[in-house]
């Protein structure tokens, strides 16, 4: 066991980072939503995302065949 997995909280999947831009009145209910879960606001941000895109049917991991090129216009 290396001396950083020794310590501390176990390093997750790495992440992108991604600068957002709310509206304050939204971070705040996103802010109220995430104290009331026990979440981070960036954790209840990824979680919203993901039960919105679960709820219109987008997988996360598309096949990547039938997937637009990343920057190109769907």
């Amino acid at each position: 066991m290396t001396e950083d997995n020794r310590r501390g909280r176990p390093r997750g999947p790495e992440k992108a980072a991604f600068a957002l831009r709310l509206d304050p009145k939204l971070l705040a209910a996103v802010r109220r939503c995430a104290a009331a879960d026990l979440r981070s606001v960036n954790a209840q941000i990824e979680v919203l995302l993901k039960d919105a895109l679960a709820r219109r049917g987008i997988p996360l991991h598309p096949d990547p065949d039938t997937a637009p090129d990343e920057g190109t216009a769907e």
